[in-house]
């Protein structure tokens, strides 16, 4: 395998984590000024301000492996939505508070579980980055899970909110342990790990945090690995992504 093919399976993977916190991050800033309570506000923007922070190095990193000049900001703000190789999970509506913390959780269990393996990535970069922010998402999956065990547990109301949430979010959660020709070359590499093994630890955790919060898992699933074709991606991601770039296109290569 030639080093340009190499590196374009490291760009994508590193393409993935970054477009990950990207979306995510955006998604959940949605609610500054808009969360039920005071408190939630402050919470929900910190949480976003963490997941742009792991952007920034995770695609710092992939424009520094792709050799073309690329800068986190080139490849947040100027590609289009078929560019982008985030899970449909985290480009999901925001909905309501309930659903907004259960879409969190469980990217939050998959993410802290992805951190920790990827701690031991034979790329030291790849590790320092996942050391550094596997300290971010520990408290991001504490708080999520102590939100959806309340509210999940709590009022007739709040649970059944909850469920709606989870029937509606779960089909998405099958995507993120599906494998492709970009992660068979990171676990031969030693870089990350194969997303099928993430899913026993996984359906653990979840499951262990869902019965606490009465709530029922679904049995339907589906997804394919990426996120990047088809209708919905394009519908859901392309009005968000017209509101995160345009200031970025609408005046190219300014600086503030």
């Amino acid at each position: 395998m030639s080093a340009a093919t190499s590196n374009e399976a490291f760009t994508q993977f590193l393409l993935r984590m970054g477009d990950n916190t990207l979306i995510l991050g955006h998604r959940v800033s949605e609610w500054c000024g808009h969360s039920p309570v005071l408190e939630e506000d402050i919470a929900l923007a910190n949480t976003a301000l963490d997941l742009i922070g792991q952007t920034q190095m995770w695609l710092g990193l992939a424009g520094e492996i792709e050799g073309k000049g690329q800068t986190a900001d080139n490849l947040a703000f100027l590609r289009d939505v078929w560019d982008f190789r985030n899970l449909l999970l985290v480009e999901m509506p925001n909905g309501d508070f309930g659903q907004t913390l259960m879409r969190q959780f469980l990217f939050d269990a998959w993410h802290s579980i992805q951190l920790g393996r990827l701690m031991s990535s034979s790329d030291e970069r790849v590790a320092a980055i996942a050391e550094k922010t596997s300290k971010e998402v520990a408290y991001h999956l504490e708080r999520s899970a102590d939100t959806v065990v309340g509210l999940g547990d709590g009022t007739e109301e709040s649970h059944a909110r909850m469920q709606d949430a989870l029937d509606y979010l779960w089909p998405y959660v099958g995507e993120m342990f599906q494998s492709d020709a970009v992660d068979a070359e990171m676990v031969a590499k030693g870089i990350a790990p194969d997303p099928a093994s993430l899913r026993e630890e996984y359906d653990a955790l979840v499951g262990r945090i869902l019965a606490t919060a009465t709530l029922t898992i679904p049995d339907t699933a589906f997804g394919h690995k990426g996120g990047r074709t088809g209708a919905m991606h394009t519908e859901h991601l392309g009005h968000l992504l017209t509101q995160m770039q345009w200031l970025q296109r609408a005046y190219p290569g300014s600086e503030w």
